[in-house]
């Protein structure tokens, strides 16, 4: 197998494509939460986004916090295209248009989050600065068409933006101009994983309706609050969505290992080469026969890499990743992590929040997923609002926050990072439609004040 990752051993039988997974069961007092976020980077002497290359390109941003924080880069042949440090697990990378993404360290409470997050930024700003380089927490470019933005020198995009065109209407628009904030958590075991996956897939769009924070794009009101999560509504059918077998019973890691068997591959690495096998089966991969390799067979490596090119609303790998919110601003990326803890690290918040969803159907589910990206928290839901469901699982979390007693130097606990939420069910309304108030009023219908006061 020439040219394969040679530390990492062939896949064996279908165990070891559940193992993959299951490995990531860990006792509470391991639970960790991670948490990334995307922003969008521009210049603004001219308004435009940000290229790669040039004095005040995405490349010498990068190279400026290498100096500034003694990260070490990483690489596609000979553009570095992220940062890692290695010490804590954290990173920064590249997405395809640009958007610079932090996969934070994997935190034991809120607090840590937040203070990473304020330093990453205090970093970042103080780098790009001089490079006339800011950051937008929005979910989607307001202005920019996907033709307009430059593509990252990674491999792996050019392969991704191909096959968009063959199986969605908006794909390439989710990998050039979107942004999201993801919350990543633990599980104990299967059946932990179970009842937490089950609970946060039900409620993705009650979390996209109260971080919906993308309204605009190419320089117009788009109708929608979330127009982010209408770009995965027609990005790729094919690994996308509510994963409705999730709710079957029996339902567990070998059932999650068959739907990603079926879930068309995009890439695989050899010698440090992204090769096409974009539409191929891994299916056909484990029995030797991908055109590409013929008689080859896949290493655990491999699966790995499959497993992180599947984009459901919830992804589950050796721990669940929360998909369903727009990125907004650093209070928000943090009430995210802070809304999850509260509702999954808590025995008596996961039983209520299961209680609350647990007869909701299918077509429940499809129906709030397909209309929320629209009406957000006024989406109609059972004989009222979607807005109901939002209030109660923001206070589900509030109390699993406070039986959770993480107290800061300050001593505070982990609620005071739950404001944001707060402020959107006592108001009503979404930061998204907080953003049109203004663009219907003091802007009088001109997005561009949006770069400045949706600044980082």
């Amino acid at each position: 197998m020439a040219g394969a990752d040679t530390s990492s051993p062939l896949i064996a039988s279908r165990a070891d494509l559940i193992e993959a997974m299951e490995r990531g069961s860990k006792p509470a007092d391991q639970w960790r939460i991670g948490t990334e976020h995307e922003k969008h980077v521009f210049h603004t002497n001219p308004l435009r986004p940000v290229a790669y290359e040039g004095e005040n390109g995405i490349r010498a941003l990068l190279d400026g916090i290498e100096k500034e924080t003694g990260w070490h880069p990483f690489y596609d042949g000979e553009n570095p295209i992220g940062l890692r440090n290695d010490e804590i697990a954290g990173g920064i990378s590249l997405e395809p248009g640009g958007q610079f993404e932090l996969s934070g360290s994997p935190m034991s409470d809120i607090h840590g989050t937040a203070a990473e997050l304020a330093e990453h930024m205090r970093v970042s700003k103080k780098v790009a600065a001089p490079l006339d380089i800011h950051f937008l927490g929005l979910g989607v470019t307001p202005i920019w068409s996907v033709d307009e933005i430059e593509t990252m020198p990674k491999s792996r995009y050019a392969i991704m933006t191909d096959y968009m065109g063959k199986v969605g209407s908006l794909g390439t628009s989710m990998m050039y101009r979107s942004a999201t904030v993801q919350t990543n958590l633990d599980f104990a075991s299967e059946a932990d994983m179970v009842k937490k996956l089950r609970v946060s897939l039900a409620l993705q769009p009650v979390v996209t309706a109260l971080f919906a924070n993308s309204p605009f794009a190419d320089g117009r009101d788009t109708g929608y609050l979330s127009f982010r999560s209408h770009i995965w509504l027609n990005t790729d059918n094919g690994r996308t969505g509510m994963l409705p077998f999730v709710f079957e019973d029996g339902f567990g890691f070998e059932r999650y290992a068959d739907y990603a068997l079926d879930v068309p591959m995009y890439f695989i690495i050899r010698d440090k080469q992204y090769i096409n096998v974009a539409g191929e089966s891994f299916r056909d991969f484990l029995a030797g026969q991908l055109p590409q390799l013929p008689g080859e067979k896949p290493t655990i490596k491999d699966w790995e890499d499959h497993l992180s090119t599947i984009f459901p609303e919830v992804r589950l790998k050796q721990f669940l990743e929360m998909r369903g919110a727009d990125m907004g601003d650093e209070a928000h990326v943090v009430a995210l992590s802070a809304f999850w803890t509260g509702l999954l690290y808590d025995e008596i918040s996961l039983e209520a929040a299961w209680e609350l969803v647990k007869n909701w159907t299918e077509e429940d589910r499809d129906y709030l997923r397909r209309e929320v990206p629209r009406l957000g928290l006024a989406t109609p839901f059972d004989r009222s609002s979607i807005f109901d469901v939002a209030a109660q699982t923001v206070g589900i979390a509030e109390a699993g926050l406070v039986r959770r007693n993480r107290r800061d130097a300050r001593g505070r606990d982990e609620t005071v990072y739950l404001s944001p939420l707060e402020e959107t069910i006592r108001t009503g309304k979404s930061p998204a439609e907080r953003w049109l108030d203004k663009f219907r009023g003091e802007w009088n219908g001109d997005i561009l004040p949006i770069f400045s006061e949706a600044e980082l």
